[in-house]
């Protein structure tokens, strides 16, 4: 016999064995902890639009008051008077 063939009757023995009892209360367990995980999600992702937006805020305050795409003013002296 195979090991393939050993598998497969051994997963047929599980599946035709006593099934176990469910608890009476598991579908409301389940929906209430998937409403849970829903509404953390949906904090991590107002969280995550909140930062993106106070970064994109504040590089734009920071680019109006450096302007560093201007060219920065020359800082040698002069050649008048020689």
């Amino acid at each position: 016999m195979s090991g393939t063939r050993r598998r497969e009757d051994r997963v047929r023995q599980m599946l035709e064995g006593p099934h176990p009892r469910v608890p009476a209360d598991l579908a409301a367990r389940a929906a209430e902890r998937g409403g849970r995980l829903v509404r953390r999600r949906r904090r991590l992702r107002r969280l995550g639009t909140l930062l993106l937006v106070a970064a994109v805020a504040a590089f734009t305050v920071w680019a109006l008051l450096v302007r560093p795409w201007e060219a920065p003013p020359a800082t040698t002296p002069s050649l008048d008077g020689w």
